[in-house]
C-alpha cells in the first residue's frame, strides 16, 4: 500500500449530523417559536384596544344621558275663536289656540316621563294652561302630539290690559309658554338615570295668525 494514498473521512452514521448543523436546527426552531410568540403577542395586543374602543363607544355614547328636548311647534288659531277688544273700559283676548307639542328624545333608550302642565302667560300672568299626561317617547325618536288651549285675557291686572290694548293695536301680541317636565331615561333594560327638562317658547300672534316661535 502507498505511503500518500488518501482515506477518505466517514459519512455520519446512525442519522447523526455534525454539531453546528444541530445548533442551526435549534436556533430556527426557538426563531419560529418566537416569531409564533409574537404574533400571538400582537394578537392579543390589537385585541385588547378593539376591546378598550369598544368600551368607550359604548360609555361614551351608548350610555350617555342627555336631556330631552321639550318645545313646542307653530300653534294655529281655531277658525271663529279668537275675540279682540280695545276700547276704553279696557282690553280683551281670547283665542283657542292648537299648539303642537314635540318631546326630541336623543339616547338611546326610552324617556319615560310624568304629567305636567304647559302654562300660557301674557305679561307673567297665566292666561292658559293645557295638562300633558304621562307617556314615553322611545329612543332616538321625537314624540308629537297635539294640545288645544284656550287663552284668556280676563285674569290681567288692568296694567296689563293696558299693554295688552296697545299690543292689540299694534297688531303684535307676544305670549310665552313654559313648562317642567320629570322623567327617566331606561338605557338597557336595566339602568335607569333621572332627567329633567324644560319649556320656554315666546310666540307672536299678529291678526289671526301665529307668526313665529322661539325656544331656548
Amino acid at each position: 500500500m502507498e505511503k500518500n494514498q488518501q482515506v477518505d473521512p466517514l459519512a455520519p452514521t446512525g442519522g447523526q449530523y455534525p454539531r453546528s448543523d444541530q445548533e442551526s436546527l435549534s436556533n430556527n426552531t426557538e426563531q419560529e417559536k418566537r416569531q409564533k410568540r409574537l404574533k400571538w403577542a400582537a394578537y392579543i395586543a390589537a385585541f385588547a384596544v378593539f376591546q378598550v374602543i369598544v368600551i368607550l363607544v359604548f360609555v361614551l355614547v351608548i350610555m350617555k344621558v342627555h336631556t330631552p328636548k321639550f318645545r313646542i311647534g307653530m300653534p294655529r288659531i281655531e277658525p271663529g275663536t279668537q275675540q279682540s277688544l280695545v276700547n276704553s273700559t279696557g282690553s280683551i283676548f281670547k283665542a283657542t289656540l292648537v299648539a303642537p307639542i314635540r318631546l326630541k328624545n336623543a339616547n338611546f333608550g326610552p324617556y319615560k316621563y310624568d304629567s305636567t302642565t304647559v302654562f300660557f302667560k301674557y305679561d307673567d300672568t297665566i292666561v292658559g294652561e293645557v295638562n300633558i299626561t304621562k307617556g314615553k317617547a322611545n329612543f332616538k325618536s321625537t314624540k308629537k302630539f297635539d294640545a288645544k288651549v284656550t287663552v284668556d285675557s280676563n285674569p290681567l291686572s288692568e296694567t296689563s290690559k293696558s299693554r295688552l290694548g296697545n299690543d292689540l293695536l299694534a297688531g303684535n301680541l307676544t305670549l310665552t309658554s313654559s313648562a317642567n317636565l320629570n322623567g327617566k331615561v331606561e338605557l338597557m333594560l336595566i339602568f335607569k338615570k333621572k332627567k329633567s327638562t324644560s319649556m320656554d317658547c315666546t310666540m307672536t300672534i299678529a291678526g289671526e295668525t301665529v307668526q313665529s316661535v322661539t325656544c331656548e
